[in-house]
């Protein structure tokens, strides 16, 4: 890498290197000159998808704009209130059931981000729409190492087969799609994605994940120290700071990765034993690692357009660990029960502790005067509503950050009956600058975001 002088532009696409390895920088004041040059800091974005539904009833504030109140479920979310927008009233027409029968789940998943209906079929003449993510990807992905970043936490998707009363298994364990037959898998072991976002772009396979992968010793930043000190010498105080900070967060995941690596090396073997569900068997340690790479391949513009499936539709996960033993799905068929609906709403906040943690990330990784959260646009929702009618209307979604200037972030704001989902991608497109006149179902730009 050269390194220029204090008084020279760093480059904003600068990486450090090393034997087998090549690392991304943040956004550092060094760069700005440059990046004002092209028109100030990238916009990004990221679709979250939960699923089996919410309970609404501890989801939905009851005040309308700004200042708007805090349900049970958004609690954890309360910090963020200024960054978080609450979009209610927004539908997945194409979810539903159309004449098709059962199978709510998987048409629930591949609606998520194509508003398209899928064809009902549990053989290889799969068709459904492409993604939003993917049509951003096709336009703007050049712009970045990695076009698109897909990932999950769903150890347990299947691509073949059937599942949903008579829907492949490829529409329910996919959110994001190349073409109208063709599902961009998402990646569940973090240290493929590690590998993905590190690794040098000729060979990932002779990158520092590999000795991630044989040794669970070396260290990509190991590979990578000379050039690091070198860039440090050359910058401003507040960038040592930043990049300090940086790569202690980016040695802190590695380390992770590699002790779970440890802990999956020593269980015992056990002929066809199914691979656990969660890499690792500690579902927390795994969510968090995954919005902790979610989150540094935002920061580093490694990409600016990511999808992650936590899990996928009709999920039946148990979460013993904050007192549900119940599988997801069967609980989330509530019947009015209030022992389940409590549960429900147990699990609900987990997932909204975690999404705050991770916007709390986005929020403390600073970008000239704001932070990568204000450039970036984070949508969290499902397509379906409450779990145990299995609609697809009054959907639970969440729009945080700023969209580089271009959201109205902080409201509670309330839409007319079947309003299209798609309209708030489209809307999206638009600020990032994807020219699409049409994605799916959508009727036209979303107003007030």
């Amino acid at each position: 890498m050269h390194i220029p002088s204090r008084s020279s532009v760093l480059p904003r696409r600068t990486f450090l290197r090393g034997l087998g390895a090549c690392i991304a920088l943040p956004w550092l004041e060094a760069m700005m000159p440059a990046r004002a040059a092209l028109g100030g800091a990238p916009r990004r974005m990221a679709f979250i998808y939960l699923p089996n539904g919410m309970d609404m009833a501890n989801w939905t504030p009851s005040k309308m704009g700004a200042g708007y109140d805090f349900p049970s479920t958004l609690q954890p979310l309360q910090p963020h209130q200024q960054q978080l927008s609450v979009l209610s009233g927004l539908a997945h027409g194409q979810a539903r059931a159309g004449g098709d029968g059962p199978g709510d789940h998987a048409r629930a998943n591949a609606t998520f981000l194509t508003g398209v209906r899928a064809r009902k079929t549990a053989g290889a003449d799969i068709h459904i729409g492409i993604s939003a993510d993917q049509v951003a990807a096709l336009q703007i992905g050049r712009e970045t190492r990695l076009p698109s970043l897909e990932i999950t936490c769903d150890s347990s998707s299947k691509q073949a087969g059937a599942c949903d009363s008579g829907y492949a298994c490829a529409y329910q364990n996919n959110i994001s799609w190349r073409n109208e037959n063709t599902p961009m898998p998402p990646i569940a072991d973090p240290r493929l994605i590690f590998e993905r976002l590190f690794g040098t772009a000729e060979d990932p396979e002779l990158a520092a994940g590999k000795a991630l992968r044989e040794s669970c010793r070396g260290s990509i930043l190991d590979s990578v120290r000379q050039d690091a000190r070198t860039l440090q010498n050359s910058l401003g105080a507040s960038d040592r700071r930043k990049v300090d900070e940086y790569l202690t967060a980016l040695r802190e995941t590695e380390i992770g990765i590699q002790q779970q690596a440890k802990f999956q090396a020593q269980l015992p073997k056990v002929p066809m034993m199914e691979k656990p569900e969660g890499i690792p068997g500690d579902f927390t340690s795994h969510v968090k690692m995954m919005y902790d790479l979610l989150a540094l391949a935002l920061t580093t513009d490694s990409t600016r357009i990511a999808t992650f499936m936590v899990l996928r539709e009709g999920s039946n996960k148990s979460y013993p660990w904050i007192g549900v033993n119940e599988a997801h799905h069967e609980i989330s068929h509530h019947g009015g029960s209030p022992d389940k609906k409590a549960k429900l709403a147990k699990i609900n906040q987990y997932h909204m502790e975690r999404f705050a943690e991770f916007l709390a990330k986005l929020k403390t990784s600073r970008e000239g005067a704001g932070s990568v959260l204000d450039n970036s646009m984070i949508v969290l929702g499902s397509a379906i509503g409450d779990g145990d009618r299995h609609n697809h209307n009054d959907l639970p979604v969440l729009l945080a950050g700023g969209g580089g200037g271009a959201l109205k972030p902080g409201r509670h704001v309330q839409y007319t009956k079947d309003t299209p989902m798609t309209n708030l991608y489209l809307t999206m497109m638009h600020h990032m600058n994807v020219k699409v006149d049409k994605i799916g179902d959508s009727t036209g730009l979303l107003e007030n975001v």
